[in-house]
């Protein structure tokens, strides 16, 4: 699914979740900064595997992979400063 060098992003959501809305459009804001980690946006309801081996309880949640290993989940997008600071 991810490439192994570098960091990336998983970002789970739903459809009907104004949080993940909120959350979706701080990743817009900090990937237009021009930062380098590539984006992933799925939809929970479509990865039940994923969810159950990276132990997402919660959407939002933005999920940070280092080298293809997740190192990190954030379920609080705070504001984009603290969403662009995780991903540059």
């Amino acid at each position: 699914m991810l490439a192994e060098g570098g960091k990336a992003a998983v970002y789970f959501f739903t459809p009907l979740c104004g949080t993940c809305k909120i959350g979706e459009r701080m990743l817009e804001i900090a990937d237009m900064t021009g930062i380098s980690a590539p984006l992933y946006k799925l939809n929970i309801n479509y990865a039940p595997r994923l969810r159950e081996q990276w132990k997402i309880a919660s959407v939002p949640c933005l999920a940070i992979l280092e080298n293809g290993e997740l190192i990190q989940k954030e379920y609080a997008m705070q504001s984009v400063d603290h969403v662009y600071l995780m991903l540059k």
